[in-house]
């Protein structure tokens, strides 16, 4: 069993491969239920969410703790899901918010700019040069968003295990070459990927915790676990947010002790 990811430029194939590839599999399937899950888990408009992660550099730069706030409400949605180590997800840089665990199986599938001009043009009814105005903006605020967010380039070979040209090979043969990756030892789960993906569920428990807490919302912190030692840094904006954080860190199950390294700072919300 593996998780796996796939990033893909619009109109490339890579819903087309991430849907076959589930449906051989027998895996869910996911993209918009993640952010559906997060809306709904934390009290924010679905629109407001994806509004939220598509926005350019600009948006972060003047909310930077709203970033951290929407990237962790997708990731404790996505991590959620994939508790069951079965899932195909081809959405907001599942391959970036999944890092560090070593059977997710991170598919980055490509095509020319012929291709995805074709495909959108059949779909949508724009003209050529609509298509190809559309596809070249949205490369370039996927481009802009990763090398903010994350400090990578979304175009970089070496952050996939496997690149998938849809020019060059048929959506059948890219899903059958995903399959036969999952087969192999390499994606598959061991104690230590096990181990990350434990640890990072717990953290994203904890920061969830957090953030319904009414005592402690207004936080502006992070969150790491390390066999179930949580420690929790940034900001509160007040002494009795402060003071709370390490009693809710440790109402959550699985929380052995809660390190609490945040001091005082400006409030923020979401």
């Amino acid at each position: 069993m593996a998780i796996i990811t796939i990033s893909r430029g619009t109109f490339s194939g890579g819903k087309a491969v991430a849907e076959r590839l589930a449906e051989r599999l027998g895996y869910p399937c996911l993209s918009r239920e993640v952010i559906l899950d997060a809306a709904s888990e934390y009290g924010i408009s679905e629109e407001k969410l994806t509004a939220a992660l598509q926005e350019p550099p600009h948006f972060w730069q003047q909310n930077p703790s709203k970033r951290i706030a929407y990237l962790s409400f997708v990731t404790a949605a996505l991590l959620d899901r994939a508790k069951e180590s079965q899932l195909v997800y081809h959405g907001h840089a599942g391959h970036l918010l999944l890092a560090g665990i070593s059977h997710v199986l991170r598919v980055r599938v490509i095509a020319d700019m012929e291709f995805r001009v074709r495909a959108a043009t059949e779909r949508t009814g724009l003209t050529r040069e609509q298509a190809m105005v559309a596809i070249e903006k949205v490369d370039k605020e996927r481009i802009k968003w990763t090398r903010f967010l994350y400090g990578v380039e979304w175009q970089d070979a070496s952050l996939y295990d496997v690149v998938l040209n849809l020019e060059k090979m048929s959506v059948e043969s890219a899903s059958e070459t995903v399959i036969r990756m999952t087969e192999l030892d390499d994606f598959k789960p061991t104690a230590a990927s096990q181990k990350a993906f434990d640890n990072l569920m717990l953290a994203s428990r904890v920061w969830a915790a957090l953030t319904k807490d009414s005592r402690t919302k207004g936080a502006n912190v992070r969150v790491r676990a390390e066999s179930g030692v949580v420690t929790i840094w940034g900001s509160a904006q007040s002494e009795g947010a402060l003071e709370a954080i390490p009693a809710v860190a440790r109402n959550v199950a699985g929380v052995k002790d809660a390190r609490n390294e945040v001091g005082m700072g400006a409030d923020w919300y979401w």
